[in-house]
């Protein structure tokens, strides 16, 4: 495509770079750099999403960093809420449409991937950008327990561990030193904590209140979040 002259690269996100970038998906991603953590660990009894929450103010509710998006799969994510809220209604209605074609539970990478498709075709459009906003699913279906990521450029990952938002690169010191496949799913409940520790800012410390967790058991292959007594009763643990 001709670039005309004193266009920048980064002004359409139909435009490669010289060196084959797409600046908007970059710009895209430094998004969900700058969002809260989330971190989510696979282990052989199941799955547990960690998120980090915040009150911007006193006089206003938090948002949920961690969704139920069908019975047996729920997400976190990191990046533009506004952004999240619009895939995560569509991933609801996929799920819910697969249930009544097929008659059984959509399997979770058939529903990252349907995700995925559309992020990237926010990437190849003129008059549109690409969705500021990465997830993590975590769910069990037939092959088993199941984690994978997206990110804003339409790829994903399935993964055994793994963290998003502006702590992830504190998240991912302790997760790749101290995870373990074969731990509990307690211990990941713990393993989780102890890296979201590490990523808060000085001087504040987790609550109940700051804190959320979501877990997904292989046998039940239910999502649940957490009560507020239960995060407690784990934040204790690790004090």
């Amino acid at each position: 495509m001709f670039v005309p002259p004193g266009m920048g690269y980064d002004r359409a996100i139909t435009i490669f770079s010289p060196d084959g970038r797409i600046y908007q998906v970059e710009y895209a991603q430094e998004c969900v750099r700058k969002g809260w953590t989330a971190l989510g660990v696979k282990v052989s009894e199941g799955v547990v999403l960690v998120g980090e929450r915040r009150f911007v103010s006193r006089l206003m509710r938090s948002t949920e960093k961690i969704l139920k998006i069908d019975e047996h799969i729920g997400l976190a994510f990191a990046g533009l809420q506004s952004d999240a809220r619009v895939l995560i209604d569509r991933a609801r209605i996929y799920a819910q449409i697969h249930r009544m074609v097929y008659d059984e539970p959509i399997p979770v990478e058939a529903l990252a991937r349907r995700i995925c498709d559309i992020k990237q075709a926010y990437t190849q459009h003129g008059g549109v950008r690409p969705f500021g906003v990465s997830f993590l699913f975590a769910g069990v279906d037939e092959t088993g327990a199941q984690l994978i990521e997206t990110d804003p450029g339409g790829n994903y990952f399935i993964i055994f561990a793994h963290a998003i938002g502006r702590g992830a690169n504190a998240v991912m010191d302790v997760l790749e030193k101290e995870y373990n496949s074969e731990m509990s799913l307690n211990d990941a409940i713990v393993l989780s904590l102890k890296a979201l520790r590490q990523s808060v800012e000085e001087g504040v410390k987790l609550s109940p209140e700051t804190v959320e967790i979501g877990v997904v058991d292989i046998k039940t292959k239910i999502f649940r979040k957490l009560s507020l007594d239960e995060i407690k009763a784990y934040i204790t643990k690790i004090q």
